[in-house]
């Protein structure tokens, strides 16, 4: 079918008390696992393709676009193309063409000040150019080239009056939220602040996305959804997933063929459960 704006999705997903599930795509088994496993569920899910991975792609955004598209399309579930933390400006204005119908911008390195003026920048852009935008306010940590960030620390939580001005000042049409969690978690341990998701659900006008939720155990997570958020991000399971099913078939067959469907089916499984956590089901 078509391709879903990822805003449709969410809006959906949020009028039935429910979270969308947003997960990054770094080759094209990634894209067709996850595919097939939001069929296997009937539920709909976001196929996001973010900076680096473009990176790892050489630097091309267009082919693993497209490729990524192209299973979209060929799936029976509703599937959208999001294009994820990019601070790239050439990324963001390359995004309409490629078929992204989102684009998280990424200024969360930046002052208040340079984060609020260059978001506020892209939302302008991506409105005119059909784009749902995402964007984070707080510290969620974890991305590649940063330290390691204590997601407990004080200062790193995002505070939901200023996450109400920096709505109202930008424009966005979902907010990424520090609550807890923090990125490439490779253990489910993360215990995320309910109270304040509860808070910043009430004084926030637009979704809420929790990044980081790899590192977050199903009760978390479905505790998440009841509190207000409503796009769940997940990339690190997935990898993990995905290369745990490597090691045990890599050494002794030279043929890629074999280990990449166990790979594949590896992340379809995860992918699966994912969807059906923040389902409700």
């Amino acid at each position: 079918m078509p391709l879903v704006p990822t805003g449709e999705l969410v809006t959906e997903a949020a009028a039935a008390g429910r979270a969308v599930a947003a997960f990054n795509v770094v080759t094209l088994e990634h894209a067709e696992a996850v595919a097939t496993a939001a069929e296997e569920a009937g539920l709909p899910a976001v196929l996001q393709i973010s900076q680096n991975a473009v990176a790892y792609h050489g630097h091309r955004l267009g082919p693993i676009a497209a490729a990524t598209g192209a299973v979209a399309r060929c799936s029976t579930a509703p599937l959208a193309l999001h294009l994820d933390h990019a601070d790239s400006w050439e990324l963001v204005e390359a995004a309409p063409a490629e078929g992204f119908g989102s684009v998280m911008y990424d200024a969360s390195r930046l002052n208040a000040e340079e984060n609020l003026r260059r978001t506020a920048e892209a939302v302008r852009f991506g409105h005119a150019h059909g784009l749902w935008v995402e964007a984070e306010l707080g510290r969620i940590g974890g991305k590649p080239g940063e330290p390691p960030l204590d997601a407990h620390a004080p200062g790193v939580r995002t505070d939901p009056a200023e996450a109400a001005a920096y709505v109202k000042e930008t424009g966005v049409d979902a907010l990424a939220v520090a609550v807890g969690s923090s990125h490439a978690m490779t253990e489910r341990s993360a215990a995320l602040d309910h109270t304040l998701i509860t808070a910043l659900r009430s004084a926030v006008p637009v979704p809420l996305v929790l990044h980081g939720s790899s590192g977050v155990p199903d009760e978390e997570l479905a505790h998440a959804v009841r509190s207000g958020m409503t796009k769940i991000n997940i990339g690190t399971a997935l990898n993990q997933a995905f290369t745990s099913a490597l090691a045990t078939h890599l050494t002794d067959h030279p043929d890629p063929r074999p280990y990449l469907s166990l790979a594949r089916a590896a992340v379809r499984g995860r992918a699966h459960h994912f969807l059906t956590v923040l389902s409700g089901v």
